[in-house]
């Protein structure tokens, strides 16, 4: 009775693996696209400010790379099992830190301020000053922080996760496990007399599944 319910929960434990790991590579791969800080930068009087955008590819370039790592190993989360799954497990937790950590920086202040593009930072300008769009890198470091904890739940628990492709094998397939089940004496008398009102003679030998009977070679030899 309890194998069934566990069975259920591990299940369940796996979806919601793969769709940890989806979801925050979705979230790696939107986030960068987005404004992350605009650097404004003073010039010599009378000439006005100029301002740049940095974008979070510019601002953290991993994080795309991250994003197309988590998607991957959600699509492998489901195609693997085992120890290959637990290996899995560990990307997911490197990708996490790795996003948790490109998020970070510009909340502490590792910006590089020259990916706004502005040529008066090469050192003619009198200053350059930072306005943080602070919620992209917390979508990045919170995307990290999902990624890392999913691949710890996949070290911990996914070497005793079932496959979730193997329901998609037909009966009989040798991938599946199972080999096909021989017909019934009932199902044998009604095909004999199937082939006898088809004016056949239901003792000759079945004929090959390649398509020649198995008694063809006899018959050439005659």
């Amino acid at each position: 009775m309890s194998e069934q319910p566990a069975r259920g929960s591990a299940r369940r434990e796996l979806t919601a693996a793969i769709a940890g790991a989806a979801v925050s590579g979705g979230l790696a791969l939107f986030a960068p696209g987005q404004r992350w800080a605009v650097v404004t930068a003073d010039r010599r009087p009378p000439l006005p400010p100029v301002s740049g955008e940095v974008t979070g590819s510019a601002a953290a370039p991993l994080v795309p790379a991250m994003g197309l790592l988590l998607l991957a190993t959600a699509v492998a989360l489901v195609a693997v099992r085992g120890a290959a799954r637990v290996a899995i497990g560990l990307v997911l937790a490197v990708a996490g830190g790795v996003l948790a950590w490109s998020g970070t920086g510009p909340l502490a202040g590792r910006l590089d301020t020259a990916a706004a593009g502005l040529p008066v930072l090469d050192g003619e300008g009198s200053g350059a000053r930072v306005d943080l769009a602070a919620g992209w890198p917390v979508v990045g470091l919170v995307a990290g922080l999902l990624a890392a904890a999913t691949g710890v739940l996949v070290v911990l628990r996914g070497r005793g996760w079932p496959g979730m492709g193997r329901r998609y094998q037909r009966p009989g397939d040798p991938a599946a496990g199972t080999a096909p089940r021989a017909p019934s004496d009932d199902e044998r008398a009604q095909a004999a007399w199937r082939a006898l009102d088809r004016g056949e003679d239901p003792t000759d030998v079945a004929p090959d599944p390649r398509g020649a009977s198995t008694d063809a070679p006899d018959r050439a030899a005659q």
